[in-house]
């Protein structure tokens, strides 16, 4: 026997996902769109990692993941962006504020440009795009914000400085936000991965990877897996009554 509809049909739940056509991105758009999301990519340009996703996603769930071709940086275009997906696909209930650039090097030799860029995508950028999202957010009766931040904002990093003044904003930002905004549903969390094995660490060598391993309590680096569970579980339903945490992620490197 056959059952009604409305008992077997579910409504996809849609969330954005920044820097999502790669690394720790591209890992968070693959579980949601597996886990009954659909996921919305945004970044500047496809890339093979992204286009074989979409592919696979189209085949077992058609209609759950989808690109939205943007740079970040241009915070002019961010409300008209959110206003885009909002009229097309409907109600926003998940953000992940996950771009971000590292450029590293001493702060007294880096050119000021570098410095606004790193300020600009990981700072204002994040802070701009929540604005105009959480605004649906509130008006559609809540959602979630995951921001992710890293443990450098906390334990800083040589030649890191205005990469974790960046990331340690992203940790305020989302205790504060918390409370403006937990009121009307809207939960805000963080989650600060350690060193991964990721096109970010690449320039990091292979000795330096090997010493961070070492002195972490679990004697290895995260996986994007390991982060990606954590968002996952601060999307979902089991999440409900957690907000303005933070959760680390680095195999013990900060214990």
């Amino acid at each position: 026997m056959l059952l009604p509809q409305a008992n077997w049909l579910v409504i996809m739940r849609n969330v954005i996902v920044t820097g999502g056509s790669r690394g720790l991105g591209l890992g968070i758009v693959r579980r949601l769109t597996a886990g009954g999301y659909c996921a919305f990519a945004v970044a500047r340009q496809m890339n093979d990692q992204l286009a074989s996703t979409m592919e696979q996603a189209e085949q077992t769930r058609p209609g759950s993941l989808h690109f939205i071709a943007f740079d970040l940086s241009d915070i002019q275009g961010i409300p008209d962006l959110v206003k885009r997906l909002r009229k097309e696909f409907g109600p926003i209930y998940g953000l992940v504020n996950n771009a971000a650039v590292s450029l590293d090097g001493a702060l007294g030799l880096m050119h000021n440009s570098q410095i606004e860029r790193l300020v600009r995508v990981n700072t204002l950028s994040p802070i701009v795009l929540t604005k105009y999202v959480v605004r649906h957010m509130m008006a559609d009766g809540g959602g979630r914000v995951v921001n992710v931040s890293s443990i450098i904002g906390f334990t800083g990093y040589s030649g890191l400085s205005v990469y974790g003044a960046t990331k340690a904003s992203m940790i305020g930002f989302t205790r504060s936000l918390a409370r403006e905004v937990g009121r009307a549903g809207v939960n805000v969390n963080s989650v600060a991965p350690g060193f991964m094995d990721t096109e970010m660490t690449q320039g990091l060598g292979s000795e330096q990877r090997q010493q961070i391993a070492r002195r972490s309590a679990l004697q290895r680096l995260p996986d994007i897996d390991d982060v990606v569970n954590v968002v996952e579980f601060l999307l979902g339903d089991k999440a409900k009554s957690i907000t303005g945490s933070v959760i680390t992620v680095d195999a013990g490197n900060t214990a």
